[in-house]
């Protein structure tokens, strides 16, 4: 199908779907909860991934349209230190890191590729219990 008949499709909410849907599949084996929306803090389940913001960019090529979206999962613990936030983070990039076919983004697209890009510790400025993993990755789409 070329470009000029097919509409183009932004696909960043079936990435957050199909990312929300791997990382609470029976065989993920987080470690923590995931949440789109978070509860109040108390009562949330630590520690939990929260999937973050994300960019969409133009991917196309003369034959196809294509979309390049870099989104933050972020993860979050109350453990002393980064430990337990850094462990949700390696299983976060095993389970996701050049696996595209681990994504289904629904009839009329598919992912080329899933790409690790980096991962940042942090401390929340408000309350310093709280321990924070920053992981971006960037997810190439294209319409069938």
């Amino acid at each position: 199908m070329s470009s000029s008949t097919t509409p183009a499709r932004r696909p960043v909410a079936d990435i957050q779907t199909a990312l929300y849907q791997r990382l609470t599949a029976p065989d993920a084996d987080l470690g923590a909860a995931v949440y789109d929306y978070v509860p109040e803090p108390d009562d949330a389940s630590w520690p939990y991934v929260t999937i973050g913001e994300a960019i969409e960019t133009p991917a196309n090529a003369h034959d196809f349209l294509g979309r390049d979206t870099t989104l933050y999962l972020n993860v979050w613990s109350r453990y002393r230190g980064f430990a337990e936030a850094n462990a949700v983070a390696n299983q976060l990039t095993a389970l996701l890191d050049h696996r595209p076919a681990e994504l289904n983004v629904g009839p009329g697209q598919y992912v080329t590729s899933v790409r690790f890009e980096f991962s940042q510790t942090l401390r929340d400025g408000e309350d310093p219990r709280i321990r924070r993993v920053a992981i971006r990755f960037r997810i190439r789409t294209a319409q069938t």
